[in-house]
């Protein structure tokens, strides 16, 4: 099917090239010239396992082109897929205006019937508003689809080429007999194709986000309590995980959530629920013990080195908000990092993949270290926030050569308690507790 996808950010972009890939013919469109012109030299604006190497194959297939002209796209597509933004505002609420403005754009542009498929995380009641805008400025029949997309940035390839789930919002048979056609490829195994109404795809998106976060300040909040009474949440955590009710996922402690998605989802369905005069009690709670969370780890950074901070260098691993991403965004590293330089804490870090990102966000105030070893360079402690497996095993007596003090603030839980302790550290994690050398 000819398509178009209105918007190369992180969503447009993978879904867009994962389409092609599944035989689609594919126009991204973007209003950012530097962008596009960037994506035309082969290159990519983020860091994402697998997607370049998609990128090149379906350009090179004829399937896959980049362009700013929006209006041409429009005309050579059957079906346009909106990834436009949808910003936090100063109230917690989603700003949609981004997406109303190109519904009106593509409106403008139609010349016949087209499937119009959102995959923005929008508030419910989102597909009313952009239905409206549409009719207003077409006279062409239309169809609207609430399809949210539910990828985790690092494994998004993989998400969308094997969804857990596909929810398709839509009132009309006919447009989701298109919406299986378009993601028919995808189902070949078996169908996980849901259909519902369009506010309960926009609220699914929004509950599923809410719910994961749940599970993540819970787990946090377990841990907490867990260090006051000498408790191991690893074993607390395994415990709870084996009952199928509950399950596995998400029950690991750490420094909080970050990223575009949950923290943002979170507090726009906190926003969605005051609009309607419903107080989401558990989604504030939730950013709220999120928000604290990182507070506390870091925190205990700083009263360790006490009265020295201004004379004490600590070593990060880890920027990204998670592995296998560049994201920076709502990050904990980067919210500590600010901390550790209040209290007059000398910073070097390194991430495999966020420097660049995490520099626009903390300037030159940071040392940025190629390697992870280097960011030790007579350092007092480390600290880690990012589970990247190149920190999953590393060389302790390197690092003792390396460091001033042997410290570790692992904010990822990374390593066992009694064999760091073992390697001559003092090792501080998540709902565990502390060990010194023996």
């Amino acid at each position: 099917m000819d398509m178009s996808v209105v918007g190369t950010g992180y969503v447009g972009l993978v879904a867009g090239v994962c389409f092609a890939d599944s035989g689609h013919r594919v126009i991204c469109v973007d209003c950012d010239e530097s962008k596009i012109a960037l994506l035309n030299r082969g290159e990519i604006p983020i860091f994402e396992p697998g997607l370049k190497e998609l990128v090149e194959r379906n350009v090179k297939a004829g399937r896959l082109e980049f362009t700013t002209d929006l209006d041409d796209a429009i005309k050579r597509s059957r079906a346009i897929f909106t990834a436009v933004g949808t910003p936090q505002g100063e109230d917690g609420s989603a700003d949609i205006s981004a997406l109303l403005e190109v519904a009106g754009s593509i409106a403008a542009a139609m010349d016949g019937y087209r499937v119009i498929i959102n995959k923005s995380t929008v508030p419910v009641g989102t597909h009313a508003k952009v239905m409206e805008v549409i009719s207003r400025k077409t006279d062409h029949p239309f169809d609207y689809v609430s399809n949210p997309e539910f990828m985790k940035e690092g494994a998004a390839v993989e998400d969308f080429m094997r969804p857990d789930r596909v929810v398709i919002g839509a009132d009309s048979p006919a447009v989701v007999e298109i919406m299986r056609e378009i993601y028919g490829s995808f189902m070949r195994r078996d169908e996980r194709i849901f259909v519902m109404d369009p506010a309960s795809a926009e609220m699914t998106k929004y509950a599923a986000n809410a719910m994961l976060a749940t599970k993540i300040s819970f787990m946090n909040e377990v841990a907490c309590l867990c260090e006051k009474f000498g408790a191991d949440v690893e074993a607390v955590r395994r415990g709870i995980g084996s009952d199928a009710r509950i399950g596995n996922a998400f029950l690991y402690p750490g420094v909080g959530y970050g990223g575009s998605c949950f923290p943002k989802d979170v507090n726009a369905f906190a926003s969605m629920g005051r609009a309607m005069n419903q107080t989401m009690t558990i989604a504030d709670a939730v950013d709220q013990a999120n928000q604290r969370q990182r507070r506390i780890f870091a925190q205990r950074v700083i009263d360790h080195l006490g009265s020295d901070c201004n004379k004490a260098t600590v070593a990060v691993w880890g920027l990204a908000f998670k592995a296998r991403t560049d994201d920076v965004r709502q990050a904990p590293a980067i919210d500590a990092i600010k901390m550790f330089l209040d209290a007059g804490i000398t910073v070097r870090a390194h991430d495999p993949e966020a420097m660049e990102n995490a520099t626009q966000e903390l300037g030159d105030r940071v040392t940025m270290c190629d390697g992870g070893y280097e960011a030790l360079k007579n350092a007092d402690a480390l600290v880690i926030f990012t589970e990247w497996s190149k920190f999953r095993t590393p060389d302790f007596d390197r690092m003792t050569d390396m460091m001033q003090q042997q410290v570790i603030f692992d904010g990822r839980n990374l390593y066992d308690p009694k064999t760091v302790a073992k390697r001559g550290f003092h090792y501080v994690c998540i709902g565990r507790p502390s060990v010194s050398p023996a």
